[in-house]
């Protein structure tokens, strides 16, 4: 690899930079030792999952169907939030493998604390169940972190976590999301811990990320963020997930405390409803029998074989921010013949780069996107050669780096072309001329408006087959499925793109359009966009009325069954042995 230096960088600010951002993304991709992926060898032994065609049949053959059988509870709701970070805590992995093991570092002025820990998923509408008798603990009160002032980086170096190891029974720790519910022993005050069990030898049908990203660059936590209208003083260009996620702004939000943006959201209320996205589509596909596993995007940024082990990959709300080799693996995927259904919108938005923990040296545990400020970004001038053998490496700075704080130009839209030859690791927007690669080449729509709140309407091009088994027609109305961000055609997606869904909102004194899409991809595989998060709400009522009106629509119910029956056809894929060879090129000894 050949390194050039071009201009003039101060030395000590380019030791810094290469240091702590520039060789980051070499290693980034790299399976870390923490993750424990050494199961994913015994995948390609383990039997496909049973596809049923009704849900009834589902029900009867795969585990996350039969896991929802067994007895739920409502305890794994807080009824005594702790408003004032009475206790805390976070997790040492955001997602961990059935047999090994995950931290659970926790924060209290009290003398003790318990740990309760829940499954999440449908349970005959409890929501929940009870993994564990309660841990009871020593509180311990945690040093505050210092802020890196430059970066603003917040992260926390708690000492004396509990160690929990997950049991690898087949009858037991199904994959999902667990929430650790912390409760201290005084008060009575609680919160949560969040982290997904994945199953990495089961090739289940779905597999659904949590965008744990997105819940990273919205939790201020010791008042820090991504962004800056909920950050002290600057906003942060870099933050960890070695941190609690902090509470919603919106008290009434306050039972969401420490579970990311999966049951509530960060966004103030002035904007949209302080209701989450992600808990109603898990709570709707474990009631309809659907065979999921679950991982986060972190799984997604550096196991280039995950998806290939399913038949459908699931993007789930708000799933804004995104590495480069998240978007590779999931455009590899695609071309491999794995199916995808976005179910969110302002998908794909922002490129990040993921580095170690400062403190603990464990990888991707901190986020880095300097966004409006992409101009101070060290990599701005990096760039390589795609599908070359040995990849050249150019960083040009032009004179020193500039840390004043300018108003940047306006960024120029590309358009996007597959003979590319370079891609930019600057950590601005997808669409920008300085990446040139615009998230509707691979979603078919995206992002131009937030604060909406309106109807789906049904396109007269809306194909048969999604609206099998409704009463809807084209140009009848889903009322309040549009929102709270919206996405639209650019004209950058593939040829056969069809809109299913054109959906007038008022914006500024007119009117502007959101739409649904559908198209085929060369190996086969679907990939679907709904351009809204609200449709989600249309599925599952979950924190309604407490947080937003009701809007639980049958049509939607069935459309969504209809998306994902075409989804998980096979359509694209070719049969062999114990498994399906997805796509032209093959996967795991197809031909």
């Amino acid at each position: 690899m050949t390194i050039r230096l071009f201009g003039r960088l101060r030395r000590r600010e380019f030791i810094q930079a290469f240091l702590t951002g520039l060789a980051a993304p070499f290693f980034a991709n790299t399976a870390a030792s923490s993750q424990n992926y050494s199961s994913l060898e015994k995948s390609a032994l383990a039997k496909p999952a049973p596809t049923g065609a009704t849900p009834t049949k589902r029900i009867a053959n795969n585990s996350t169907a039969l896991e929802n059988q067994k007895p739920g509870t409502t305890d794994w709701q807080l009824t005594n939030p702790a408003i004032k970070r009475e206790i805390e805590g976070y997790a040492s992995l955001t997602s961990v493998d059935r047999g090994d093991e995950i931290k659970l570092f926790v924060n209290t002025n009290e003398p003790n604390y318990t740990i309760d820990i829940f499954r999440m998923g449908w349970y005959n509408g409890l929501g929940g169940r009870r993994m564990n008798d309660p841990i009871i603990r020593k509180g311990i009160r945690q040093i505050p972190p210092r802020e890196d002032e430059a970066s603003g980086l917040i992260e926390c170096d708690w000492q004396d976590p509990y160690l929990l190891q997950i049991p690898d029974r087949t009858d037991d720790w199904t994959s999902g999301i667990y929430l650790a519910k912390l409760t201290a022993s005084k008060t009575g005050k609680q919160s949560y811990i969040i982290f997904v069990v994945r199953d990495d030898a089961r090739k289940s049908d779905l597999l659904f990320q949590s965008s744990v990203t997105t819940f990273q660059a919205y939790n201020n936590w010791g008042y820090k963020s991504l962004y800056r209208w909920n950050s002290r003083a600057k906003q942060a260009y870099k933050v960890s997930f070695n941190r609690p996620y902090a509470m919603s702004p919106n008290r009434n939000a306050a039972y969401g405390v420490g579970a990311g943006e999966f049951l509530t959201n960060f966004q103030p209320k002035r904007r949209t409803s302080s209701a989450g996205w992600e808990y109603n589509m898990l709570r709707w596909l474990e009631k309809e029998g659907y065979d999921v596993t679950y991982a986060t995007n972190i799984d997604t940024h550096f196991n280039d074989r995950l998806l290939l082990s399913h038949k459908a990959f699931l993007s789930v709300g708000h799933d804004e921010y995104w590495s480069r080799h998240m978007r590779e693996n999931i455009e590899t995927a695609r071309d491999e013949g794995v199916s995808i259904g976005f179910f969110g919108s302002n998908i794909c938005y922002w490129q990040i780069r993921l580095e170690p923990s400062r403190i603990t040296g464990e990888v991707n545990r901190t986020i880095v996107a300097y966004k409006e400020m992409a101009d101070l970004d060290p990599m701005g001038g990096l760039t390589h050669e795609v599908d070359a053998v040995n990849l050249p490496l150019e960083i040009a700075v032009a004179g020193d780096i500039n840390y004043g704080i300018g108003k940047p130009e306006p960024a120029q839209l590309a358009t996007y072309s597959k003979s590319r030859t370079f891609d930019s690791l600057v950590t601005t927007r997808w669409r920008d001329s300085l990446i040139g690669r615009p998230e509707d080449a691979l979603i078919g729509v995206m992002y131009e408006t937030f604060q909406v709140n309106s109807d789906i309407v049904i396109d007269e091009s809306a194909p048969d087959w999604l609206l099998e088994k409704t009463d809807l027609k084209q140009g009848d109305k889903l009322p309040g499925l549009l929102g709270y961000e919206v996405d639209r055609m650019f004209g950058n997606a593939p040829k056969n793109i069809v809109r299913v869904a054109h959906s007038p909102y008022p914006y500024g004194g007119g009117t502007r359009y959101a739409d649904m899409t559908v198209y085929t991809a060369d190996s086969g595989a679907k990939v679907f966009a709904t351009g809204s998060m609200q449709w989600i709400w249309g599925l599952d009522d979950y924190n309604a009325p407490q947080l937003r009106s009701p809007v639980l629509n049958p049509g939607a119910q069935q459309i969504t069954r209809n998306v994902l029956a075409k989804l998980l056809s096979k359509e694209g894929r070719r049969k062999f042995g114990n498994g399906f060879c997805n796509g032209s090129n093959g996967y795991n000894g197809c031909n």
